[in-house]
């Protein structure tokens, strides 16, 4: 596959490419995305555990973010639907952005009026708004992040991304933790509501990137021509939405499959496995270390300062790495890794709590998870045909985190039908099968990525559309 071999970039070049203002801009916009997911998954997990909810309703509530596995569903209108008013003034892009912070913001303030304790319902709910937001402002700064540079930019545009990412992740891991130890769990989410300002911002500083497909586009590709060449009974309105399905829902899917073939399945597997050990991991990770009688301080300064310190220097690494060596290799390391890490929280369970050996673990974790992020999300973006970005990029995340996010709901009720060592050596076995993919994947060639495929007479486009009004 393309990436097997080095780009031929100088190791200086490789690391000059964080000098483009568009790869910079992506710090703001992953603070933005980093910042809603902690507080729907690990940083909520720590307020239900001290509120006494017991571990299985917490692992049962990690289901909330299964939404962010769910976003292609919507993704084609993310794509293609314009937001009233925001669209025309800021672009697709950016309108989208500038919505789904808006919900975001709301839900975080109705999960800060609501006690665990008297209101779960209520609780999750608003957690549920959250993370449906923050899922279709993923899907906006994905489309936003492919079309605004080439390919051979990608890996630094993934390390600044997750930079953002995990800057956000301290503001809502340690930065909530704090606040709610000197203020309250309450006042800490009303605050991180206000940190999106930052995110608010930055949509209305950046530019639209150009796109490269329009409504003329996807209306002259082959399947939708031959829908209006067959529908010539039913009306025009009733013709326009149906070539809209066709054109914004159906292609997408059916374009990776025709472009790929039967590798198609395999990259789809590969994708779908390669996050089961550390999403299932970081379920169970903050009751851990409240189990094992680590201060709040205590996980705030090493986990979510410290740790995520050390991820932003993984990501770098990352970026660098794949710019000068490509892909695949790095892909077969960030599997490698990632597997390897999770066993070390097999070992430190079996340890009393010292805090030096919590910054070692950590230490070992956050960089290769920092690293594997950088590669995997560059890969991502190489399979994305960009007349399809929004769609095809939210497909390959979703798969990405629903087989995870589903085995990782059942994390607490393996830790209290056994134990954390049996638990963190389970999390890194169910690396193994993205080992095992992406060596296959090796010896295999991808197809390169292609524009949509038109229909090949002209004569006939125009006829088609001349019908469809």
């Amino acid at each position: 596959m393309e990436g097997t071999e080095s780009t031929g970039r100088s190791w200086w070049d490789a690391m000059a490419v964080y000098r483009n203002p568009r790869v910079l801009a992506m710090l703001f916009l992953g603070f933005s995305a980093g910042l809603p997911l902690l507080l729907v998954f690990g940083t909520l997990s720590a307020w239900l555990r001290e509120a006494e909810i017991d571990r299985s309703t917490i692992g049962h509530v990690s289901w909330v973010a299964i939404l962010y596995a769910l976003k292609f569903v919507w993704a084609p209108l993310v794509d293609r639907f314009p937001v009233p008013l925001l669209s025309r003034t800021l672009g697709q892009r950016r309108g989208w952005m500038l919505l789904a912070q808006a919900g975001i913001i709301v839900g975080l303030l109705l999960m800060a009026t609501n006690d665990p304790k008297q209101a779960l319902g209520l609780l999750v709910a608003a957690a549920l708004l959250v993370a449906f937001s923050s899922a279709t402002q993923d899907i906006a700064i994905d489309a936003w992040r492919i079309e605004s540079v080439e390919a051979d930019l990608q890996g630094a545009m993934a390390a600044t991304y997750q930079m953002g990412y995990r800057i956000g992740m301290i503001m809502a891991g340690a930065g909530a933790l704090y606040f709610a130890e000197y203020l309250s769990w309450s006042r800490s989410y009303a605050i991180m509501a206000v940190c999106m300002g930052l995110g608010v911002l930055t949509v209305l500083l950046v530019p639209e990137p150009v796109h490269k497909v329009d409504r003329d586009t996807w209306r002259r590709e082959e399947r939708v021509v031959r829908f209006i060449e067959n529908s010539a009974h039913l009306s025009v309105r009733w013709r326009q939405i149906g070539a809209w399905f066709i054109g914004a829902v159906v292609c997408p899917f059916t374009e990776f499959f025709a472009r790929n073939g039967k590798l198609a399945l395999l990259i789809l597997a590969f994708i779908g496995v390669f996050r089961l050990s550390d999403i299932t991991m970081g379920v169970m990770a903050n009751p851990f270390y409240i189990d094992m009688g680590y201060s709040k301080d205590e996980i705030a300064g090493v986990t979510k300062v410290f740790g995520l310190i050390m991820t932003m220097a993984g990501a770098v690494l990352g970026g660098v790495l794949v710019a000068r060596l490509g892909i695949m290799r790095m892909l077969l390391a960030a599997a490698v890794v990632v597997a390897a890490t999770n066993l070390i929280f097999a070992w430190l369970a079996t340890q009393s709590a010292d805090i030096a050996l919590l910054a070692l673990v950590i230490s070992a974790d956050n960089l290769s998870g920092g690293f594997a992020g950088s590669v995997f999300i560059a890969y991502l973006s190489s399979l994305a045909n960009r007349a399809y970005t929004a769609t095809q990029y939210a497909l390959f995340s979703s798969l990405m985190l629903l087989p995870a996010k589903f085995l990782g709901g059942f994390s607490g009720d393996i830790v209290d039908a056994t134990d954390y060592v049996f638990f963190f050596t389970y999390a890194s076995m169910l690396g193994l099968p993205a080992i095992f993919l992406v060596l296959a994947l090796m010896r295999v060639k991808s197809p390169a990525v292609s524009g949509p495929e038109l229909a090949s007479d002209p004569q006939r486009r125009q006829e088609a559309e001349e019908r469809i009004g």
